[in-house]
């Protein structure tokens, strides 16, 4: 008998093929409601603003054991199109490498999950429901991606158990590492006013650079913390420092200073914004400036204490890879900074292959091996 399974290495070239580029829905969507819901699964756009997002559900609304998995189909630009060695949204395939942005980041992982939910339904429907939660908006402003599905979710009921986040999480090999929190980040512009005027009258003007320099001192050579048992130290990085004053004969009017904060668990967005601007009003009055101090947090530090869900993930993945994945809250932030509020959350997916670069690609045979995986989480999960 042919084998009538969902083969995912086909479905991620599909939406490959899909030219998603943030805020672009580019068919992606369209593409996995049409095969989620040929499979049984009662789909929802929940588009908000411009984004698309699509709500799929399989089993009963509402059910104790709902194993829920979260992932976008949008991707970063091309760049230069000039540049890759074959079409960024051809989908060719050289020997195991499918080329192609969003091989990586994260349409690869998106399909295997796909296929592995539509192989269990059809073939042993589980004791519960199977959620997915696939936003259009990832990359971009995350404003009205996941959280506008889980804001839906909550005002129609919906709810998920636990969830996956299918994000690319291994450095060099498949299953060698799991993350089970994130650190938070924080970005800060801070401008330092001054007056502009002549550098040979400067008791005419008042010059806002040795204040910045010694703000940006003062915060580079600070230490935050040393660490956590599962959060490596949080680090502050001045990213740019600038004042538009391309002549060396005037003292500039202010001076912009940019930086980001990458924080763990001993902190909050809140409590960092609180030091920022202290550090700002100390420099201020030391100088006799005015100093100000703009903040966004664009995600708190998480943690998933190890337990019942990062082992039975971590089962799996030695079960099929022969290798003892690490528990990891290293890299940037995910989507898993928002379901955290939701549920407890777990991110597994591929090796990060070029994420972001030109000539993104992803191994077949690894899809393949994330979605042997993916179907043995699930079948432990609803066993369980």
């Amino acid at each position: 008998m042919a084998d009538t399974r969902l083969d995912p290495v086909l479905l991620t070239a599909d939406l490959l093929r899909c030219p998603s580029v943030t805020p672009e829905e580019g068919g992606a969507l369209v593409l996995l409601q049409t095969v989620l819901e040929a499979a049984g699964f009662e789909c929802h756009r929940v588009d908000r603003n411009g984004t698309a997002n699509l709500f799929a559900r399989f089993g009963p609304k509402g059910h104790a054991r709902s194993f829920g998995f979260n992932g976008h189909t949008d991707v970063v630009p091309i760049g230069a199109e000039a540049d890759w060695s074959h079409p960024p949204f051809g989908a060719v395939r050289e020997g195991d490498w499918l080329y192609g942005r969003g091989a990586t980041d994260m349409k690869s992982g998106v399909a295997a999950f796909v296929a592995a939910a539509v192989d269990m339904v059809q073939t042993a429907p589980p004791d519960g429901a199977i959620i997915l939660a696939i936003t259009g908006d990832e990359e971009g402003p995350a404003t009205d991606g996941t959280v506008a599905l889980l804001e839906w979710m909550e005002s129609q009921g919906e709810a998920m158990s636990v969830c996956l986040v299918g994000e690319p999480t291994c450095p060099e090999t498949l299953g060698d590492m799991i993350k089970i929190g994130r650190r938070g980040s924080i970005n800060a512009q801070i401008t330092v006013a001054g007056k502009q005027g002549h550098v040979a009258y400067p008791h005419k003007a008042q010059n806002p650079m040795p204040a910045m320099a010694a703000l940006a001192d003062r915060l580079s050579r600070h230490v935050l913390d040393e660490g956590t048992a599962h959060f490596d130290p949080s680090n502050l990085q001045i990213t740019a420092i600038e004042t538009g004053n391309p002549a060396s004969n005037v003292i500039p009017a202010r001076s912009e200073m940019r930086l980001n904060i990458r924080f763990n668990d001993l902190h909050s967005g809140a409590s960092l914004d609180a030091w920022l601007q202290r550090e700002c009003a100390e420099v201020a009055a030391v100088h006799g400036v005015q100093i100000a101090c703009e903040t966004r947090i664009s995600g708190e530090a998480f943690l998933t204490e190890p337990g019942a869900f990062s082992d039975l993930i971590a089962a799996a993945v030695a079960q099929h890879t022969g290798r003892q994945p690490v528990l990891s809250t290293t890299g940037g932030t995910s989507d898993a900074r928002f379901v955290q509020r939701h549920c407890p959350v777990v991110e597994f997916g591929l090796v990060g292959h070029r994420m972001h670069e030109v000539d993104e690609r992803v191994s077949c045979q690894d899809i393949q091996g994330l979605t042997v995986i993916y179907s043995d989480i699930l079948r432990r999960y609803f066993e369980g």
